[in-house]
């Protein structure tokens, strides 16, 4: 595979300078704040890496596990099955121990975890090996009967060698490769060898999830390259199509692959924006005297409420009467937080007060 590197100067410089933004910004933040990033980064890539694949896993699950794997203590989030401990802990081997090789046996505990009853829905396959077999695995789309071939992969006997060459050059530092395109040619590489009977998707992300955090230099993940894969699904998977039936140039492919993390990278910007208004909300207020029922709405209003605010939602938010609920509100008005909306409808609503 090529590619041509002045083709993508200005895409890598633009998201050089996107990284360098959002670290510096993080480097404002307190350990609490950073925890808090840190947590929706990492439960968004898991989640959304999942749902690329169609399978859905339980939010809060996910987020449960990912504390519990850091260290952090989150009241009020469910207990997790060990499937799902076995899945977060995939994506935390990778980006926590971004700087150890990535080898066939980490590959294999890797795919152990995603699949730890040896079957991918009802059909049972090799799990922590190689395929296997003389059928050509082949990716396909479609109802039975009418299903189109996308892609065929190597066949099995030929997958230990390739993969020989690839985890030697992913794992190769003096190679002189730059670490973001790196991270995109391997995506491409690992799931065009098509190594496994199931999970290939996933741990192609893993992969780069893992290279990325090399070339970050750091194992706490602030951004989820995922959740921009899973709102450009159809998108993604045309663009692998084609990097896989055309020539060797890769070029379109590396783009593609920087413009989503470009995207990942303004995405997770402006989740810290909403981070430091937050802090500088409760900077400003911190000699307010507040009750729990308006520091809660105040807290869900700043996180991005769900529609508009009124006295309703409030009483239902905090299991009050209608009278407590508008004595509340009187109170955030005349204390400057909250102000009426401009904007009308069947009851009042209600906002924060833009300083």
């Amino acid at each position: 595979m090529r590619w041509q590197d002045a083709e993508l100067s200005k895409l890598l410089t633009e998201v050089n300078v996107l990284r360098g933004q959002l670290f510096g910004r993080l480097s404002m933040f307190g350990f609490e704040e950073k925890n808090e990033s840190l947590l929706s980064a990492l439960t968004q890539e898991i989640v959304h890496s999942a749902e690329i694949e169609g399978e859905m896993l339980n939010h809060d699950s996910v987020r449960s596990s990912v504390a519990r794997q850091l260290g952090l203590e989150y009241e009020g989030l469910p207990r997790t099955d060990h499937y799902v401990e076995g899945v977060v802990q995939v994506l935390m081997d990778a980006t926590q121990n971004f700087n150890l090789p990535i080898t066939s046996e980490r590959l294999f505990a890797w795919h152990a975890a995603l699949f730890p009853l040896g079957y991918s829905g009802t059909y049972k396959i090799t799990v922590a090996d190689w395929r296997q077999g003389e059928e050509p695995m082949q990716v396909v789309s479609g109802a039975l009967g009418k299903q189109k071939v996308h892609y065929e992969a190597p066949v099995s006997k030929d997958v230990p060698k390739m993969m020989e060459k690839f985890l030697a050059w992913i794992n190769d530092e003096q190679n002189n490769v730059e670490p973001l395109i790196k991270a995109a040619v391997a995506h491409l590489w690992f799931v065009t060898i098509h190594p496994f009977d199931d999970g290939n998707g996933r741990l192609g992300r893993t992969i780069s999830e893992a290279l990325l955090s090399r070339a970050d230099e750091t194992s706490q993940r602030y951004y989820s390259l995922s959740s921009v894969i899973l709102g450009s699904r159809k998108e993604y998977y045309a663009h692998l199509e084609k990097a896989q039936k055309g020539d060797l140039n890769v070029t379109p492919w590396v783009e593609w692959f920087l413009t989503a993390l470009k995207k990942a990278l303004q995405n997770s910007l402006q989740q810290t924006s909403n981070v430091l208004n937050k802090i500088h909300f409760w900077e400003r207020n911190r000699h307010v005297t507040l009750n729990e029922r308006q520091r809660k709405i105040l807290n869900m209003l700043l996180d991005g409420f769900d529609g508009k605010l009124n006295s309703s939602k409030w009483y239902k938010i905090n299991h009050c009467s209608q009278d407590t609920a508008n004595r509340d509100i009187n109170d955030l008005i005349n204390k400057g937080i909250l102000i009426k909306s401009k904007e009308g409808g069947r009851s009042t609503n209600y906002e924060l007060r833009v300083e």
